[in-house]
């Protein structure tokens, strides 16, 4: 079991430090050429076109365009961060054991929200303001600054 949970945190780990795989213009259009350091234009790819890297190559990286396949100078791309996605994970079929430090019951709780009608929130701190005060009376009341 450790062993399991051991390979599973090292590919987890693993994956968060991969390079990103997509890239987009800097400046406008990019060229993609056929070979690495120049040549023929293979096709343009527009200033908004995300492209898919599939090998670096030092200075250029060879990527994948809506267009096609070409060679791109590092200088002229940056990477596009991926957007912020679920981070949830399914252990679906899978036995998840765990220790306590201080042995004590744990629950889980699996109730309606309507369980909880008596518990009112009220986050309106207003009534309790007896006067406003700027910065920076405030620091000279503490003898700050």
């Amino acid at each position: 079991m450790k062993r399991v949970l051991f390979l599973l945190l090292a590919s987890m780990v693993a994956v968060s430090f991969a390079a990103p795989s997509k890239v987009k213009s800097k400046r406008g259009d990019v060229d993609l050429t056929k070979e690495q350091g120049g040549g023929s234009v293979v096709c343009t790819a527009g200033f908004n076109d995300e492209m898919t890297i599939l090998k670096d190559g030092g200075e250029a990286v060879l990527v994948k365009a809506s267009c096609g396949q070409g060679w791109v100078p590092k200088s002229a791309v940056e990477y596009v961060v991926a957007a912020a996605g679920d981070k949830s994970m399914q252990l679906e079929g899978v036995d998840v054991i765990g220790w306590l430090d201080n042995p004590s019951a744990v629950f889980v709780l699996e109730n309606d929200i309507s369980d909880f009608d008596g518990v009112t929130i009220d986050r309106d701190f207003k009534e309790y303001l007896q006067h406003t005060m700027d910065r920076e009376s405030m620091e000279m009341r503490n003898n700050e600054n």
